[in-house]
């Protein structure tokens, strides 16, 4: 089953599980939000062309992240008259990940988050190897600490003598 969506002013043809990166809209890592302007379904037997669009038709996503595209360099010239203009643009993006296709005016919960299921049984374990390291590292800077220290002392205890002459 695919449908083909429209949001920013352009034309998706998504699928479930699909990642598409659109124009930018509200929301946070995770959420779920609902794309209502299906301009067409399609189940493999039957396709429903909307006029303009298909009634009780929406698309659930999940936001992945909200970043920035690559940068569009803009430059005008004009020959013989020392003219010359560069601009740069970066153009704020949404990227999606498709969760379902719903029909029959079935809607998405709002303002939903996604579980990670992945992340939660990964972070107990990430921890558990992090926080070893962790000591380790803290112990070679308190070691390193004392010397430094010494060092800096001694040029100290110089300037105050020569103040004091």
């Amino acid at each position: 089953m695919y449908a083909v969506i429209r949001t920013g002013g352009k034309q998706y043809k998504v699928a479930k599980n699909d990642v598409i990166a659109v124009e930018r809209l509200q929301g946070e890592a995770g959420d779920v939000i609902a794309l209502d302007e299906v301009l067409l379904l399609n189940d493999g037997s039957q396709a429903t062309i909307g006029t303009p669009l298909v009634s009780g038709a929406c698309v659930a996503a999940e936001v992945l992240e909200q970043g920035k595209s690559d940068k569009v360099l803009i430059f005008k010239k004009k020959r013989r008259h020392n003219y010359r203009r560069k601009k740069g643009h970066r153009q704020e993006i949404t990227v999606l990940r498709v969760t379902d296709i719903l029909t029959d005016g079935k809607r998405p919960e709002p303002g939903a988050k996604a579980a990670p299921k992945a992340k939660a049984e990964a972070a107990p374990a990430a921890e558990t190897a992090e926080k070893k390291p962790a000591a380790k590292k803290a112990a070679a800077k308190k070691a390193a600490a004392p010397k430094s220290s010494a060092k800096k002392a001694a040029p100290k205890a110089k300037a105050a003598a020569k103040k004091k002459e």
